[in-house]
């Protein structure tokens, strides 16, 4: 499609920052790659995330343990855990719930030394976590960094060690506890392969289509109006 022919908010991005969840593309071969917006790397000690409004990187929490991500962790653009993501989790694991209203999570492995978050990657999608919180879909997608030199020929959840999954568990099992509470707010009800991952990828991207199915023309008319007022 030429830039002439592109919706007037959506040529902002040559000119503003696109909005991490909203203004940046999955991928065009979305589910099987996907392009991601990482908020933390293994090196960080505290925690990350996007604040929803703004898009910018905001704290969400130190680390309270001395365990750290092993894994860069992000979000998928333009997904939504919401009510076609929990059906697929109620259905596997045999009990009603809600999804979380988040952006789908997203865990990418790699050998590379990424030493930063607030940044674009490209990843290939080969299982996940069915993680609830409170009762609430928090799917964990685990993907491998798209041409990586150790990972990259991975296509399945099988194919990475039990301790790299162990390791990942973990920490999702621990990353939200305070010291003394040992309370069992977040479960893990399995591991899924690939097929599972790109099922939940897929309906994440319908929940969001549902949720911010406005979005556009509202940015579309907005714009619109501001543009006849010049």
């Amino acid at each position: 499609m030429a830039k002439s022919e592109q919706p007037l908010w959506k040529l902002l991005g040559t000119l503003f920052k696109p909005h991490p969840w909203h203004g940046v593309s999955p991928g065009d071969k979305a589910p099987e790659v996907l392009q991601c917006f990482i908020e933390v790397v293994p090196s960080d000690t505290v925690k990350y995330e996007i604040d929803k409004i703004s898009g910018y990187l905001k704290v969400d929490r130190p680390q309270k343990y001395s365990n750290v991500c092993p894994a860069l962790y992000g979000l998928v653009p333009q997904t939504y855990c919401g009510e076609r993501v929990a059906e697929f989790s109620s259905e596997k694991v045999g009990r009603k719930m809600d999804g979380d209203g988040d952006p789908l999570d997203i865990c990418v492995l790699t050998d590379r030394p990424i030493q930063h978050g607030n940044i674009l990657v490209e990843c290939i999608p080969i299982g996940g976590l069915r993680m609830l919180d409170q009762n609430e879909a928090d799917d964990k997608i685990i993907s491998v960094l798209k041409d990586d030199g150790a990972f990259g020929a991975w296509r399945d959840i099988s194919q990475v060690p039990a301790a790299v999954l162990n390791r990942l568990q973990h920490y999702f099992l621990t990353y939200k506890q305070a010291p003394g509470d040992h309370s069992a707010n977040v479960e893990i009800a399995g591991v899924y392969g690939r097929e599972d991952a790109l099922e939940v990828i897929r309906r994440s991207m319908d929940d969001y289509q549902v949720r911010f199915a406005d979005l556009e023309e509202i940015l579309t008319a907005a714009l619109e109006i501001t543009r006849g007022q010049g």
